[in-house]
């Protein structure tokens, strides 16, 4: 694939990709409807692993149900098995050689074009699937299908061009010093969740960029989009063997990754128990890899939001709302906790926020007037509603919502929880639903609720401060310095974007690696530094040495 470089390329001007709206005669939601229509006509379909470009059927087929609607299924997909990973494996590793070596700038091309069918071509498929594989309503699968992940592909060439660029300022006298970005030694395994299709694609997308080979294990609740994904960058121009799809069991498809001697490093979303087990699995094999893997996770969070005496009470209340109830709470960036303080509460917090919530809508996400649809699963609504149980037991009130209905799809209404114990359970363990748990302090006690919010969770991913006095402000922002990796002001605590605000935590929920940002880049590539010297020594003797 030798080629000159004949000139050295400037990527495109990027920008976030515009959000439509779908409102009622929009075009885009008469387009949205017409694919769900057609999507709904043509499901279930069948989805293969794909290794080294092709399609491999096994013997063990597996569902992915729809939750709003769980006697159907979106598609039967194929899961990996022992051989079918190895030759996952090995594949990539014959495939990396070519793909590191590709002029930077096609590379870019690729990722870029892929952009390009993310935010026009596929647009709509990509959010139908989302929404009836993962229970997202429009405008939620709009921020994630459609713009976070054109957004994390435009933006991840315009990162790499910045990474590339970071050479060594100063070179002495007849010589010129260099900096190369090479891909990592070896394969990365990319381990996605369900809750976004951005994160499907990023997972393997990030190393691949910067010419990385990798092995990719989507999470099974979305096995479709991602597949629609993978169908995406293949049509970009990603080489076979580059990203190879493996959809299948967790536990055997990662642990046969991670056992491999050249498995190089880990690129994952998922819960935190998991990733810590991961970790242990990887150290226990620390002999058989040929260097030390790199690991990259986001797990969860019990994220927070604290409500000010000198807070704006209907941001804050509409805030709280979407922060906790958008996607039904199961962002890795939910709200989960709430703080109030008790001037605030009895202020006309409390009541707006019921008669607020008392307004949403909660169903198929073919209904675009629901705002929150299903939650994942069987597993998923089970657990939330014994949280809901557990707190009541414990003498939490419910002030709104602790039913759900799975007749048809998996619904959990929409709960906030009062409890005047701060150490209660759904105060400090993660439930991954739509549940809040408030927590009304006296407002004399803020810089003592700061120290509760910081003590409480082992997670620090992410959480708001609600207030117009600045010097409240400051002063949450340092004592909660440690306790969120991305921390608002007077906004709710999910809705990060690409280029805007990078996004992760840190404590135990993750490596905070900040996706959608330079940082992540290098976690990705091994740097080799190079000098090169033009004038030749006339002797070996030092100044020092002469008499």
């Amino acid at each position: 694939m030798a080629t000159p470089q004949l000139a050295s390329f400037k990527v495109p001007v990027t920008d976030n990709e515009p959000m439509r709206s779908y409102a009622p005669g929009s075009l885009e939601r008469r387009n949205l409807e017409a694919v769900l229509r057609q999507m709904e006509q043509e499901l279930p379909f069948e989805v293969p692993c794909i290794v080294n470009g092709k399609e491999v059927r096994t013997a063990s087929l597996a569902k992915q149900v729809i939750p709003s609607d769980h006697a159907r299924h979106l598609c039967v997909y194929h899961e990996a098995d022992q051989a079918t990973v190895a030759s996952a494996i090995d594949g990539a590793l014959a495939a990396k050689a070519e793909w590191e070596a590709m002029p930077w700038n096609d590379r870019a091309a690729i990722f870029l074009r892929a952009a390009e069918l993310v935010s026009g071509k596929y647009r709509y498929k990509l959010m139908a699937a989302t929404m009836l594989g993962q229970g997202k309503n429009a405008w939620q699968a709009e921020i994630d299908a459609a713009a976070e992940l054109s957004d994390f592909f435009r933006f991840g060439v315009k990162y790499v061009e910045e990474l590339y660029a970071q050479q060594p300022p100063k070179n002495a006298q007849g010589s010129w010093n260099r900096v190369e970005y090479r891909a990592l030694e070896g394969f990365v395994l990319a381990v996605s969740p369900f809750n976004f299709t951005a994160i499907g694609g990023n997972l393997p997308g990030t190393p691949a960029l910067v010419g990385n080979v990798v092995v990719w294990k989507p999470s099974p609740a979305a096995t479709y989009s991602n597949y629609l994904i993978y169908q995406i960058l293949a049509e970009a121009g990603v080489p076979p063997g580059v990203i190879q799809f493996v959809p299948g069991p967790p536990p055997e498809v990662v642990a046969q990754a991670i056992g491999h001697p050249s498995f190089a490093a880990l690129h994952f979303t998922g819960s935190t128990f998991v990733f810590k087990k991961l970790w242990k699995d990887i150290a226990s094999n620390l002999d058989k890899y040929k260097g030390y893997p790199r690991i990259v996770g986001e797990t969860g969070g019990k994220n927070f939001h604290i409500i000010h005496k000198s807070a704006e009470i209907r941001n804050a209340v509409l805030q709280t709302i979407r922060g906790g109830f958008e996607y039904q709470g199961q962002k890795c960036s939910a709200l989960s906790r709430l703080y109030v303080s008790s001037s605030v509460w009895t202020g006309g917090f409390k009541d707006q926020l019921l008669a607020e919530i008392a307004k949403i809508k909660v169903g198929a996400v073919q209904d675009f007037s629901h705002f929150m649809g299903p939650v994942i699963g069987r597993p998923a609504y089970d657990k939330i509603m014994n949280y809901i149980q557990k707190a009541k037991a414990a003498g939490g009130e419910v002030l709104i919502g602790g039913t759900g209905d799975d007749s048809t799809g998996f619904f959990v209404q929409p709960t906030v929880i009062l409890s005047k114990d701060p150490q209660s359970i759904t105060m400090t363990e993660e439930i991954f639903g739509p549940v809040i748990t408030v927590y009304v302090y006296d407002d004399a006690d803020f810089e003592k609720t700061l120290e509760l919010i910081d003590t409480t969770s082992v997670y620090a991913l992410t959480g708001a401060i609600f207030a117009t006095d600045r010097k409240a402000l400051i002063t949450a922002t340092n004592k909660l310095r440690n306790a969120a990796g991305n921390v608002y002001y007077n906004e709710k605590c999910t809705g990060a974007v690409v280029g805007q605000q990078p996004f992760g935590g840190a404590r135990a929920s993750g490596t905070n690696d900040k996706a959608g940002s330079i940082s992540i880049f290098y976690r990705f590539v091994s740097a080799r530094s190079i000098k090169e010297n033009f004038v030749g020594l006339e002797g070996f003797h030092y100044p020092s040495n002469l008499i």
